[in-house]
């Protein structure tokens, strides 16, 4: 593991997270919402995907897009319980993939993005 890497249960271990959603609109909503929620740092939606998939006994196909999140190990859980509350699908797609290294200015601002701010009492 390189300086800049994390062990893969530590708190501080950034996570990319992939969403599918029925259309942009919905995927940016979704978007919008986890990151002011601070539960991501940001996230990428591209438009134009086309998926293929079994769903209830039959192979479907489907304009969707694609959301790419990027989070921290600490918000990660409380991101993908937060999606299918966001998410019109009844099987929404939340895959957590670990990254092994990156820029670390950026893996950083990722970390300090998804920190929960507290209020002082």
């Amino acid at each position: 593991m390189s300086e800049r890497g994390q062990a893969d249960g530590a708190e501080d271990a950034v996570r990319v997270v992939l969403v599918s959603a029925p259309d942009e609109t919905t995927a940016v909503r979704i978007t919008r919402m986890l990151v002011q929620e601070r539960l991501a740092a940001c996230g990428n939606v591209v438009g134009g995907l086309t998926s293929i998939y079994w769903w209830q006994g039959a192979v479907e196909t489907a304009a969707e897009a694609l959301i790419v999140l990027k989070t921290s190990n600490a918000t990660v859980d409380a991101l993908v319980r937060r999606v299918p509350e966001l998410h019109p699908y009844e099987v929404p797609e939340v895959l957590v993939v670990p990254v092994l290294d990156g820029h670390a200015p950026y893996l950083e601002w990722v970390r300090a993005s998804c920190k929960v701010q507290r209020i002082e009492d």
